[in-house]
């Protein structure tokens, strides 16, 4: 690996945490049988609560899929390819976020009136909330991740089905999926590569 310059790395994070939480972090469909303590969902929660989200808006919501019953309620929305290693996993998040995120925006940012500009801009709220949510989601992965835990974040789902089956008062609405657990590295694919800093990126 090349030698980072010092100048650029006075506060970073050490080289074995960077590779816990990217460069050997792997996406798991096989699963060790060990169980995820409640405690440490809860853990990864409070570390990524702190994600940045527009006006504090913190639009996210987690529920965690644990007990065998939850589980059979879940793999019917899934799509074949997620059935067994969800059912396998020993939890799984459904990271859904709020339609009515912005009534908790006078206790989040009680700086000015953002509730009533997302209260009365439906649209905007919608796209504000699947935006910051999707952020809030990539945070916990790495909350997780810094934890020890190893994750399947997952689309491959039917919408329709999840909401129906888990937020049928129409509230809350699911963005993605991720499995949690211990996984067994034993059975992940080899890793595919990436797009280098030239080909996705510009410096202007």
């Amino acid at each position: 690996m090349e030698a980072r310059p010092t100048d650029l790395a006075t506060n970073s994070l050490p080289d074995s945490s960077l590779d816990q939480l990217f460069r050997e972090a792997r996406t798991h469909i096989s699963w060790l049988p060990r169980p995820v303590q409640v405690q440490l969902l809860k853990d990864a929660y409070e570390l990524a609560r702190w994600a940045p989200t527009s006006a504090n808006s913190s639009p996210a919501r987690f529920v965690f899929v644990t007990s065998p019953e939850a589980k059979e309620r879940l793999i019917p929305t899934l799509a074949p390819g997620n059935v067994e290693k969800t059912r396998t996993a020993p939890a799984t998040a459904i990271i859904a976020w709020d339609a009515e995120f912005y009534e908790h925006l006078p206790k989040l940012f009680p700086q000015m009136d953002m509730r009533s500009y997302f209260a009365t801009s439906p649209g905007v709220a919608t796209e504000n909330a699947f935006r910051n949510s999707s952020l809030q989601g990539a945070y916990f992965i790495l909350a997780a991740r810094s934890l020890g835990l190893d994750c399947g974040p997952m689309s491959g789902f039917d919408p329709e089905k999840v909401n129906a089956e888990f937020f049928p008062d129409g509230k809350w609405k699911v963005n993605f999926l991720c499995n949690l657990g211990y996984g067994d590295h034993s059975k992940v694919y080899p890793r595919n590569p990436r797009l280098s800093f030239d080909e996705a990126c510009r410096v202007l």
